[in-house]
Parts: structure tokens; C-alpha cells; sequence
């Protein structure tokens, strides 16, 4: 027994561990040769400015009275520069927009461990190659780029951490700070001999990274006049910097500037996934080598944003976003980030058509580089034999062997559990699936001989879960705060304790006054959560910040919260309301809509499941119903009491992984970072801090399922069935989920998008074929070739 258990542990550590040695590796190689374009480049130097968190039509469109929020940039547009949208890739978060503006690829998801700060494998980027950068802005963007440089010719000025706070009067300051300090850096320069030589060098870089806009969205919304206003702010300073660099360099034309965001906002202030205004930047290039705008009569485009922002006749040209680390290589003639995927709009330069071929032909062989290199690190690993094109071939012979297999004798019990495994499969992708499955609960006991022997259980059992399978069916949580539905569900969970306290109070012999002190203390956490919730939401709505008594009071409740519980009655009844008591205090602090309703009916409905199990098994005459306030968590059960499985166990193995599937999905798709909505920790902090924030909301993932298996073991204990049986059976269950799901991994793209669809090939393969739609080698060779034959002629 021990060895097979030994074997199977094995077995499942090794299918666990194959997921990420295969997909969750990072994509990156090094050895490749740096790549530059032979010719002279258009400009000495490039300033980058990236607006953190601005959306493409925020920038674009005009005001309810015909004016733009940034008239300096749409002046560009109109007479300066080309303009376009930037298509970014998901996970829409700064750290990964950054790496695929700045180094050319779009990062793999293991940079998450490191907080999306750290930089799990070093990289190279446009920094690395240009003579010298320097960088002002957030200390959470600008050190990852120095880290991984070569050298020490990457300067960087950040503000402190603290002032990112999302519950700050007036972020702007941010941006503020950012341009203050490139002018101060200028004016110093004019003094300083050492630092005046190198800023009139060529090949460099000067990097301006605004966070305002970003934090204002997160904490205003975009729709809000603080982020428009923000918007106003970074154009005014935008302004100031392009005139001081002209000015500072005595107009020389070698100068080109380019403006981008690195993600979008979602309407409620989010963003993680590939919801077009998350995905949508700006992106407005001029100065040296840069085309001027285009006048047109028509343009075809699958969107009417043109006829929206009344920018139909200037020509837009829309690239993905790691196509602008090359296109700013390019411009510098700096070599090629060795990890680029991203393919030149050669649409945006103002150069000779020598000079366009050359810079494709260079970026086609830095792409091709990398190929090269990740196939020879393949095949030094990897068997010859084993080396060969995956043969699609293969799962179309196993599904006609099956087929042909006589399964006739089954069919009729295999179609009710693969019908179930399916719903389980599908509720991953379309929530909707969870009511359905909920809906065949609450008629479950209809179809048994439940509803003669127990109507009051049949009829609660029905109501409950019916009720539970409205959640699925709604807005996924963050998009529509609402505090009054936070304080509703507070007001419920206090009058259920009133209707409980009262009614254990009536058992004198099984309540005693410690008891009712630890349920006392547990409705006044209730209490004060309701009050910190509502009292931070007025503070944050007056711009005051996040009051220090409410900082303490969330945290107190949630440490007392793991504590309190285990002072209660081990009795099965009361330690449940105990847990739940506790887990809703914390779970009210960390809710900003109707998800707080959420776990007190989940609640409900496993009290009513482990009243209805105890009726089962008095129906079928495997053993007497017992009283639940005669059970005890603390009892010591024989194993000689346990009996022997029974079919009807697979139905209760069942039932948990379904409750599990629906506490993990039932508000909202949580595989996916973009649910959820910053304003669900404010209880506790204002102040960005990726893990901290990561900790709290994974505790709010936790909690609904904390419940869940509180009662579960409930069942088990009332059912007198050895756990060990119950969870083989689940595990089983979960291997038949495993196999869908191993065929469906991807490892790029928003967390909902990793965690719901196939997996399509690394970037080197996708962007190579897309880099010989554009032009294949040979043609560039022709190009390069013709166009230096008529240069000597």
C-alpha cells in the first residue's frame, strides 16, 4: 500500500512539475552577435516619454467641447510627426509593457515571482546598446533596466516608493517630479563639464517615465476628472521638455522623441487583460528621421476610432508594441536588443530606401540569430530520434481506436460522470456553466426519495442553491463597486448571529458564558469592519488618505481572525458559525460589491449540505443519523468505525470539487489579475505593494474556500467515511479535469488567458513567420544589393 501510494505521489509531483519545466521556462537564449544597421542613423539622441496606464482614445478624442485634453501632442500629429495605435500584449501590467517597448520582446509570466520589479533572467535592451541612458521616474520601472545592463552607463532617478500611494490627494505630483528634475538635470549640466560632454555624445537615450495617469486611474477611475486633468499635466510638461531640448542643443534636427503608454485602464480602473482599452495605446513619434504627417483622403480600418477622434485625413500607423524598440534602435543606430521579436515600421521613418532595407535586412538576421541559437541549445539536449516535428496524426488514430472499442455495456453510467466532469471542464471557460450545474442540484432532490423523508431539508437545499447560481451570472467583482451592498451583507451576517446566539442561548447545557463572550467579540469585528469599509470609503472619496485607526482595526481583524475561531466550542454547529463569523469580518474589509453576499450563502448551503448528507444515509440504511450537536471536531474517530465506500460516495466526492470549482469561480474568472479591483485592500493599504496586495486578495480567494472544506470535513465526520477514501475519489476526478486542461496550457498572455487556452508557439516562431510575410531574406539581400549598385553608379 505504501509503495503505491509512494508511486502515484511520484507520478502526480512529476505531471505537476512538467508544466513548468515545459512551458513556464523562460523563453530567452543569449550568445547570439549584436545586429546594426551599417548606415549613418537620422538622430544623435532619442527621448522616450511613457505616460503609465494612458488609453489610446483618452488622449486622442476631444471634450465634450470640441478641444483636446493634450494639444501640444495633437499639434504634432497634425504638423509634425506620424501617429498611430499601439497594440499591446498581455498581461497588460507595467513591467511587462516596458520590457516589450524597451527590449523588443514580450516577457514571460516568471517575472511575477519577482513582483513584476526583478528580472528573473537578464535581458538586453535598447538602454544596454545605446553609449548612455538616463531615466526619471518610478523606482518600480527604472532599476530593472540598469540591473540589466552591461556596464554603468544607465542612470537612474527615482522618487521614493511612498509616494505611490493610490489614496494621495494629488498624483500628479509624480509627473511633476519627473519633469522638475529633467530640467534641473540640464541646468546642472551647463556647470559640469564631465556630465556636458557626455549628453552631447550620440547614441542616447532619455527616458521620462510618468506614473500619474496610471495612479489616478486606479484611484479615480478614467472616466474621472483627475485622470483627465492628469493627462493635461504630462502634455503641459511635455511641452517644457521638447522646448528645453531644443533649445538646449540649438535646434540641430538630431533629436527624435517618441510618446507611448505600456498598458490601457479598463472603465473601472484595472488592467491585466486584453479588453481593447487596456490593449490600445498612443503612439506619437517626430523629430529626426521621422515622417511628416500624412494627409489622406480614406483609410481603412476595422474600428471607427478615426471618425471619433476627427483624425480621418492625417494617416495612422499602427504597430505591436515591440515593434518600437526597434524602430528606436534604428533611429540612434544603436545595435538591435539581442532578444527582440518586434519588426520595424519601416511606415514611420523619413529616410532613404537604402537605409529602410538595411534596417530590415538587420532586423530579420537578429530574429534569425536567435532561432539559431535556442535550435542548437535544443538539440544539445534532446535525443536525435527524439528531435522531429510533433505529428498532429497521432490523437486523430487514438480517438478512431476508440470508437471502434465496444463500450455499450457503460454508456449509460459513463455518460452521467463525463456529463458532470464536462460541466466542471466548461465552467472554467463560461462561468454561466456553474449555474447550470447548480440549477441540476436544486432539483436533485426532487428526483430521490429526499423531499417524502425531509421536506424542510429539501426545500432550504433548493432555495440555497438556486440562489448561489445568481452569482455566476453577474458582473465580474470590481467592475461596479458598490458599498451598500457590502453593508447589507454585514447587516445579514449580524442578524443571522442574533438569530443563532439566541437560539444556542436557549441550550443551557451546551452554551456556556465563555462560549457566548468569543461569539460577542466575534459580532463586534462585524461591526467595526462595517465601519472601516464605509469610513475608508468616505476618506478616500475626500482625498484624505486611508486613516491610520482603520490601517490597525483591518489588520487586528485579520490576525484575530485565524485565532478566535479555535477558542470557540468544538462542537460541529458552533465551530462552523464560529469560522464563518470570523472569515466574513476579514472577507467584508477585502469586498467592494455584491461578492460579499458570497460566502454568507455559500455558507448556508453547506450547512444545508451536511443536514442533507446525514438524510442520504439514513435513506439508504448505511448507518443512523446522528445529532450535529453531538459531533465534535475534536473527536477522535476509530478507523473500525469507518465503513466501506459506496456508490453514492462518488456523488459527495463530486459535490466538493463542484463547490470548490464554484468558490474559486463564482464571483468573477480570479485566474485572471484583472479582476480584481485595487480598492479591494484600501481597508489595509494605499501604498503600491505588489506582494503584500498579492497576499491579501489571494486570502480573499481563500476564504470561500476555507469554507467549503470546514463542511466537507463536516460530511465526512457525519457520514462516517475515512477521508483518505473521499479525497482518492476526488483525486481521481481532478486527474479526468487534469488531462483537458494539460492540452489547453499556454504560457503567454493575461493570467486568463494562460489559464483558459492552448498554448500556440513561442514568439521566435510566430514573429519569424510574420517577419517573412513582411520580406523574406533573399528579397532584402536584392534591395540592399540594388540600392547600393545605384548609390555607386
Amino acid at each position: 500500500m505504501l509503495l503505491f501510494f509512494t508511486l502515484g505521489l511520484l507520478i502526480h509531483f512529476v505531471f505537476f512539475a512538467s508544466i513548468f519545466d515545459i512551458y513556464f521556462t523562460s523563453p530567452l537564449v543569449h550568445g547570439m552577435t549584436p545586429q546594426f544597421t551599417p548606415l549613418p542613423p537620422p538622430a544623435r539622441r532619442l527621448v522616450l516619454f511613457v505616460a503609465d496606464g494612458l488609453r489610446a482614445d483618452a488622449l486622442y478624442e476631444l471634450d465634450e467641447n470640441g478641444n483636446s485634453r493634450a494639444p501640444f501632442i495633437r499639434n504634432i500629429i497634425m504638423h509634425e510627426g506620424s501617429w498611430g495605435i499601439s497594440h499591446t500584449r498581455v498581461p497588460t501590467e507595467s513591467r511587462p509593457g516596458h520590457v516589450a517597448l524597451i527590449a523588443g520582446f514580450y516577457e514571460d509570466v516568471s517575472a511575477v515571482a519577482k513582483g513584476w520589479k526583478e528580472n528573473p533572467v537578464e535581458f538586453d535592451s535598447l538602454f544596454n546598446e545605446s553609449k548612455y541612458t538616463w531615466s526619471w521616474g518610478s523606482p518600480d520601472i527604472l532599476p530593472m533596466f540598469a540591473k540589466g545592463a552591461s556596464g554603468d552607463h544607465v542612470y537612474t532617478y527615482s522618487y521614493d516608493a511612498k509616494r505611490e500611494d493610490f489614496g494621495a490627494q494629488d498624483a500628479t505630483k509624480l509627473d511633476t517630479w519627473v519633469f522638475d528634475n529633467v530640467k534641473d538635470f540640464f541646468h546642472h549640466a551647463r556647470n559640469n563639464q564631465s556630465l556636458f560632454s557626455k549628453i552631447n555624445e550620440e547614441k542616447i537615450v532619455f527616458f521620462l517615465h510618468l506614473l500619474g495617469i496610471d495612479t489616478n486611474g486606479h484611484a479615480h477611475r478614467p472616466s474621472s476628472r483627475d485622470y483627465k486633468h492628469n493627462i493635461k499635466k504630462v502634455d503641459d510638461g511635455v511641452k517644457e521638455i521638447v522646448s528645453m531640448f531644443n533649445h538646449f542643443y540649438g535646434n540641430d534636427g538630431k533629436t527624435t522623441f517618441i510618446f507611448t503608454s505600456d498598458h490601457g485602464m479598463t472603465d473601472w480602473g484595472s488592467h491585466g487583460a486584453g479588453h481593447p482599452s487596456e490593449t490600445l495605446t498612443p503612439l506619437v513619434t517626430w523629430g529626426a528621421g521621422i515622417k511628416y504627417p500624412q494627409r489622406v483622403s480614406a483609410q481603412q480600418f476595422d474600428d471607427a476610432f478615426l471618425k471619433e477622434w476627427r483624425l480621418e485625413n492625417w494617416k495612422r500607423l499602427d504597430v505591436n508594441q515591440a515593434d518600437i524598440a526597434p524602430l528606436m534602435t534604428s533611429l540612434i543606430g544603436v545595435p538591435f536588443p539581442l532578444n527582440s521579436v518586434g519588426i520595424l515600421p519601416v511606415d514611420y521613418l523619413n529616410n532613404t530606401d537604402l537605409f529602410k532595407a538595411e534596417s530590415m535586412f538587420t532586423n530579420a538576421v537578429q530574429i534569425l540569430e536567435q532561432f539559431k541559437v535556442k535550435m542548437t541549445q535544443k538539440k544539445e539536449v534532446t535525443l536525435p530520434f527524439l528531435f522531429t516535428p510533433f505529428k498532429f496524426q497521432v490523437i486523430q488514430d487514438l480517438v478512431v481506436s476508440v470508437l471502434t472499442y465496444p463500450l455499450s455495456h457503460f454508456v449509460g453510467y459513463l455518460l452521467a460522470f463525463t456529463l458532470g466532469i464536462e460541466v466542471l471542464v466548461l465552467s472554467f471557460f463560461y462561468r454561466y456553466m456553474l449555474t447550470a450545474g447548480l440549477t441540476a442540484f436544486a432539483a436533485w432532490p426532487f428526483l430521490t426519495r429526499l423531499w417524502t423523508r425531509a421536506k424542510m431539508t429539501s426545500l432550504s437545499w433548493t432555495f440555497f442553491s438556486l440562489l448561489l447560481a445568481v452569482f455566476p451570472l453577474m458582473p465580474v467583482v470590481g467592475r461596479k463597486p458598490d458599498i451598500s451592498l457590502v453593508m447589507g451583507a454585514g447587516l445579514l451576517v449580524l442578524l443571522l448571529s442574533l438569530c443563532v446566539v439566541t437560539s444556542l442561548m436557549k441550550r443551557k447545557d451546551s452554551f456556556i458564558k465563555e462560549e457566548l463572550l468569543v461569539h460577542l467579540l466575534q459580532v463586534l469585528s462585524t461591526v467595526l469592519s462595517m465601519y472601516v469599509v464605509y469610513s475608508t470609503q468616505s476618506s478616500l472619496l475626500r482625498k484624505q488618505g486611508l486613516p491610520l485607526m482603520n490601517q490597525i482595526i483591518s489588520w487586528a481583524t485579520l490576525a484575530s481572525s485565524l485565532v478566535v475561531p479555535l477558542l470557540s466550542s468544538p462542537v460541529l454547529f458552533q465551530r462552523l458559525f464560529s469560522i464563518l463569523l470570523s472569515l466574513m469580518s476579514t472577507y467584508l474589509l477585502l469586498s467592494t460589491g455584491y461578492e460579499a453576499l458570497f460566502p454568507l450563502v455559500l455558507s448556508c448551503l453547506m450547512f444545508v449540505w451536511i443536514n442533507i448528507e446525514q438524510e442520504t444515509l439514513q435513506q439508504s440504511g448505511v448507518c443512523c443519523k446522528q445529532k450535529l450537536t453531538s459531533i465534535q471536531f475534536s473527536y477522535n474517530t476509530d478507523i473500525t468505525q469507518f465503513r466501506q465506500l459506496y456508490l453514492d460516495d462518488i456523488r459527495r466526492a463530486f459535490f466538493l470539487v463542484f463547490f470548490l470549482v464554484t468558490a474559486f469561480f463564482g464571483t468573477g474568472n480570479i485566474a485572471s489579475i484583472n479582476s480584481f479591483d485595487l480598492a479591494s485592500v484600501y481597508c489595509f493599504l494605499t501604498v503600491f505593494s505588489p506582494f503584500m496586495m498579492g497576499a491579501l486578495m489571494m486570502w480573499k480567494i481563500l476564504i470561500p474556500f476555507v469554507l467549503v472544506m470546514c463542511a466537507f470535513e463536516a460530511v465526512q465526520l457525519t457520514t462516517q467515511l475515512s477521508s483518505k477514501s473521499l479525497f482518492l475519489i476526488v483525486l481521481v476526478i481532478s486527474d479526468i479535469m487534469a488531462l483537458h486542461f494539460f492540452f489547453l496550457v499556454k504560457d503567454y498572455g493575461s493570467w486568463l488567458d494562460i489559464g483558459t487556452r492552448h498554448f500556440t508557439g513561442p514568439d521566435c516562431r510566430s514573429t519569424a513567420w510574420r517577419c517573412r510575410k513582411h520580406l523574406t531574406k533573399m528579397e532584402l539581400k536584392a534591395m540592399v544589393s540594388d540600392e547600393r549598385g545605384q548609390s555607386s553608379k
